[in-house]
């Protein structure tokens, strides 16, 4: 059960190229690998601590008002992310924007407090928050990557360029309409992939 919980949210369930989750933050705000490893972090932080608490207050919460609890609980993570966000990495804080605020509803976090925290122990809810989160994470970063890389013709972290094709890219993925066709063409590939192995 332990290692499951873990792993699904990597491959099998992974919230983005299975469950199609989260899709607001997923297509806005991966204009770069930067944006989505910050979105992604952001988000993997708050699924962990909000699925921990979850799962430690499970048993005292009465079940007629367990959402309103679960979103109290979700929004109070997101506001510690935010402020630390803003106090120690401005920049990442500025070009997510809105978004920051915008996890306390991302259908990622509340599906997984409602069908995996609120029903299992701590431990396991830990594990489940975090593979969800690095699943999140991954699908992000793979999209900001390449969105970036297609946009620009290189690919910059935090201030750093860590390369750059001599001649500027002319595919301009960085528009929103680029986000729906590198999403798609990756959601094929991911579930080419898995037909294969199954």
């Amino acid at each position: 059960m332990k290692l499951s919980s873990f792993t699904n949210g990597l491959i099998k369930e992974n919230p983005v190229f299975y469950q199609l989750l989260g899709m607001c933050p997923t297509l806005a705000v991966t204009t770069s690998l930067q944006n989505g490893i910050g979105m992604g972090v952001a988000t993997t932080s708050v699924l962990i601590a909000s699925n921990i608490l979850v799962s430690l207050v499970r048993k005292i919460v009465p079940d007629k008002i367990r959402i309103p609890i679960f979103i109290v609980v979700i929004a109070t993570f997101v506001s510690v992310v935010e402020m630390l966000l803003e106090g120690f990495v401005p920049p990442l804080y500025n070009a997510l924007g809105l978004f920051i605020p915008l996890i306390v509803v991302n259908c990622i976090i509340l599906a997984r407090a409602e069908a995996f925290a609120y029903e299992n122990g701590v431990l396991d809810s830990m594990l489940d928050g975090l593979g969800m989160g690095l699943g999140f994470t991954l699908a992000l970063t793979l999209l900001g990557f390449i969105r970036e890389f297609l946009g620009t013709g290189g690919i910059e972290l935090f201030g750093t360029t860590l390369f750059q094709l001599p001649i500027p890219a002319t595919i301009s993925m960085i528009l929103p309409p680029g986000a729906f066709l590198v999403m798609g063409m990756l959601i094929a590939l991911v579930n080419k992939i898995s037909k294969k192995e199954a």
